[in-house]
């Protein structure tokens, strides 16, 4: 099945999460996306969470519809091969992503050489050049100090990589862009962004750079709730735990209402002399809220609440494990939602994987593939894509320069 970007040839090279996320993100659009790894397989080969056998499902998760090709890049000749599969001719060729830019070789100036409208787009640590993270970044700039319990003091890094997920996208926003100049001008680019950047841009979107520098704000903690307007956890008489949003007029006209708590809120209006009406009071009565609202959950089942805020229309769910969340919620469930569909992924097994979560109304989108395994495609990509002869491929099998599927 043909997606949107079919035709398109990306070249990757690359390890941990952004940059595998970029190319496995086009690949799902259906761009022929080609990854090249060290023989033994690259860094996150063999990256957690990995089966009782050992294969990463990290790998498979971030490689799902790629090419894979082994390689010795520590040899002249494997270099030469990198090059040539990465400048290989093409209108919808010449396009590459990595976070392993090798300054000699492997940069812009030195392959544009051999392509000068070549895209490439670097995703680094920082703008000094220094490497970084997930969870360098995040304590960099503040939001494990802002995250966790109120009052507490110990900082709370997330599980989630948001800037390597974030960065990923933009990656994949930046080729695109770039690409589209090349075909109105013709002209390549050499693309460049940072991690830290990514993470310290959208500090400043959200407003906490110009809380310090206007408000003098250093945003306390304060654990689930809302910042800025109402949403809170509540534990209900089952012992489930769910969340509650009251951000909107209407959401928040739903709460009350649903919670018969209308006097309650009154009555917390007229002491704090706070219109609730108002995001930024409720935000500023949240504790009050939640006290009057507590004993509601509490002397009710999470069966019983559910058919109540559903008719309401309002916004809220469980908290779940993984776990849990994989056994129960419809959204991850082949046959219940058309993103997912069961697939044998090589060494691993069967299990659910998702497609692309973009829909266009004029293209397919491609059903979820497996991820290669390390060097499943190296013959074919030097005799389709480099142009080699047989006989030359085979020589280079035969002197460990390249490697095929183990």
């Amino acid at each position: 099945m043909q997606g949107i970007l079919q035709g398109m040839r990306v070249v990757e090279g690359s390890a941990f999460v952004a940059i595998p996320l970029a190319g496995m993100t086009l690949a799902q659009m259906g761009a022929d996306v080609i990854r090249f790894d060290r023989l033994e397989g690259g860094l996150d080969a063999h990256r957690w969470p990995v089966t009782a056998q050992g294969q990463s499902l990290f790998w498979a998760g971030m490689n799902k519809g790629k090419r894979s090709v082994a390689v010795d890049m520590k040899s002249p000749r494997g270099r030469e091969l990198v090059t040539q599969i990465v400048t290989a001719p093409g209108k919808d060729a010449g396009l590459f992503l990595t976070n392993l830019r090798v300054r000699g070789w492997m940069d812009h100036p030195t392959l544009s050489q051999f392509r000068p409208d070549l895209i490439m787009v670097t995703l680094s640590g920082d703008r000094h050049g220094r490497p970084a993270v997930d969870y360098t970044v995040n304590p960099a700039l503040g939001f494990p100090d802002a995250t966790g319990p109120a009052g507490s003091t110990d900082p709370v890094a997330h599980v989630l990589p948001a800037w390597d997920c974030i960065a990923g996208n933009m990656a994949v926003t930046a080729l695109l862009a770039a690409e589209r100049h090349r075909l109105r001008t013709g002209e390549g680019q050499d693309v460049d962004l940072t991690l830290k950047d990514v993470a310290a841009a959208m500090l400043g979107h959200l407003g906490i750079i110009g809380e310090v520098a206007v408000n003098g704000v250093d945003r306390p903690k304060s654990g689930n709730a809302l910042y800025g307007a109402y949403g809170q956890d509540f534990v209900c008489a089952d012992g489930r735990r769910i969340m509650v949003i009251g951000l909107t007029d209407r959401q928040w006209r739903g709460l009350v209402k649903v919670t018969g708590s209308a006097q309650a809120m009154e009555r917390i209006a007229r002491q704090t002399g706070l219109d609730l009406a108002k995001e930024a009071a409720r935000w500023e009565a949240r504790a009050m809220i939640t006290d009057a609202l507590t004993p509601w959950f509490a002397a009710r089942t999470l069966p019983d609440i559910a058919p109540l805020f559903e008719a309401q229309g309002l916004t809220w769910s469980e908290f779940r494990s993984f776990a849990r969340a994989v056994q129960e919620d419809p959204d991850l469930q082949p046959g219940e939602n058309p993103m997912f569909a069961h697939v044998d992924q090589p060494g691993i097994g069967r299990y659910p994987v998702p497609a692309s979560p973009i829909t266009f109304s004029g293209a397919q989108t491609p059903p979820p593939a497996a991820a290669p395994v390390l060097g499943a495609h190296t013959e074919e990509v030097l005799a389709d894509v480099a142009g080699l002869p047989g006989h030359e491929i085979a020589q280079l099998f035969d002197a460990g320069i390249v490697a095929g599927p183990r």
